[in-house]
């Protein structure tokens, strides 16, 4: 396990330690409180300046800020690369939630 997401939305690594938090209202914050990003309610995931960064589909699909394709999470927040090779589990999240730790956290931080 690469990590999880609390009941409460905090966001702990593989070794429990916490490093962010989403809030109920969908506002992503990382340990020292910083705005990182916004999850909205379609899914969409917004940077901390609002520029879309990408999207978590219905079906588990996420998408990058030009719309392709970057990985799949499945319910049990099992996440795939876009060659559909395991890369990280989030264990106890919704794919929602799963995504936004995949985009805000790994690898669309620029």
């Amino acid at each position: 396990m690469v990590g999880r997401i609390d009941d409460d939305g905090t966001i702990r690594n593989s070794l429990s330690v916490m490093i962010g938090k989403i809030e109920k209202d969908g506002t992503v914050r990382d340990s020292m409180s910083r705005v990182l990003g916004r999850i909205e309610n379609d899914g969409t995931i917004k940077n901390a300046i609002g520029s879309f960064i990408g999207k978590v589909e219905s079906n588990g699909t996420v998408l990058n800020s030009q719309h392709s394709t970057i990985g799949k999470i499945d319910d049990d927040g099992t996440i795939h690369n876009a060659s559909t090779m395991v890369i990280a589990k989030m264990s106890g999240v919704s794919k929602t939630w799963a995504a936004v730790a995949f985009l805000l956290f790994n690898f669309n931080m620029k």
